[in-house]
């Protein structure tokens, strides 16, 4: 009944409390009505049909709830509003480039590197609506796990799936960047962005980094770098007979490169040490790469409470009814 209505009084339908309230007083009222004879035997009243009239005795009191939960409704000002919205939007297509080597699972981060990379990725993708985003992977080779694309839901249930071991472990950095400026050269979009994770230096891959950074220049992607990992020493994951061990090693990130890849493109390197500065990088880059959106929006509202102050006129109906058809002796 209430569909596209709104209320300018909604603490007002509170009051609709006032029917099951009048329900149980109704009914407890009822116990108390019912009169009684004494007689030898029931007998000649077997035959007795129930009448229309008896039928219809609790019918004055339907009425009279219906049209105090009706007054009630319109009271509240329901209203329907024809709202018209203009919006215009420069787009911003985004490539996240996460590193998915072993040494991702490195524990200076809660509950790991990976890990923390992922849930504050999530929340990145979550907050630009507006944009296209894509994702691809690296380690030892790179992977493009989602193209560009506006369905954030789809990617983000592909982004939570992201593991260790999917790909030939190793750390390229040059392969990773090149996948992510392929998928995102042809775009047309005003700003185009390549966010690129990793927790390591560069030993695998077919193409330099800083060639696939001047390929990134060459097509306009600015590509936003970013370290992960502590200063000096890390506990890092290592195999043993006895099962997976954590062992205290340096921490190495070839943060020049970063810096190169991050100037030549125009873009900016970041250095986060936990689960707090990662979380400070997303928010910078967000506010580096806001979506510029103009609204223009139209809205009228119309008052909908006549038809239930119309039908609330049941309450005479009932009065009706209690003065003739249903008089009560």
């Amino acid at each position: 009944m209430f569909i596209g209505h709104t209320f300018a009084h909604p603490n007002l339908l509170y009051l609709l409390l006032l029917v099951p309230a009048m329900v149980a007083w109704y009914v407890f009222r009822q116990r108390d009505t019912k009169a009684s004879l004494q007689i030898s035997t029931l007998g000649g009243f077997g035959a007795a049909r129930r009448t229309v009239r008896l039928r219809l005795r609790h019918m004055p009191f339907a009425l009279r709830c219906c049209a105090v939960g009706l007054m009630v409704v319109a009271l509240a000002r329901p209203q329907s509003s024809n709202t018209q919205r203009n919006v215009s939007t420069e787009g911003i297509d985004i490539v996240l480039a996460i590193d998915v080597s072993g040494s991702m699972l490195a524990r200076d981060f809660k509950p790991d590197r990976l890990s923390a990379a992922k849930e504050l990725g999530i929340q990145f993708i979550s907050g630009r609506r507006s944009d296209r985003m894509g994702l691809v992977i690296f380690a030892g080779e790179s992977f493009t796990l989602c193209p560009l694309t506006t369905d954030h839901l789809t990617l983000v249930n592909m982004f939570r799936e992201v593991s260790i071991g999917v790909l030939e472990d190793g750390t390229a950095i040059g392969s990773g960047l090149a996948s992510a400026v392929a998928r995102i050269k042809d775009s047309e979009a005003k700003s185009k962005v390549v966010i690129l994770l990793t927790d390591g230096v560069n030993n695998r891959g077919e193409v330099a980094p800083l060639t696939a950074a001047e390929i990134a220049r060459t097509f306009g992607v600015r590509v936003y770098t970013v370290g992960v990992g502590s200063y000096g020493t890390a506990p890092y994951p290592v195999q043993t007979p006895f099962g997976t061990r954590y062992q205290d090693m340096k921490v190495e990130i070839d943060e020049e490169l970063l810096t190169n890849i991050a100037q030549i493109t125009g873009g900016e390197y970041f250095r986060a040490t936990n689960n707090k500065a990662l979380e400070a990088v997303y928010e910078q880059i967000d506010q580096l790469e806001k979506s510029k959106i103009e609204v223009t929006e139209f809205s009228r509202k119309s008052e909908e409470f006549r038809p239930y102050a119309m039908a609330a006129l049941l309450l005479l109906l009932e009065l009706l009814l209690r003065r003739t058809l249903l008089r009560e002796l």
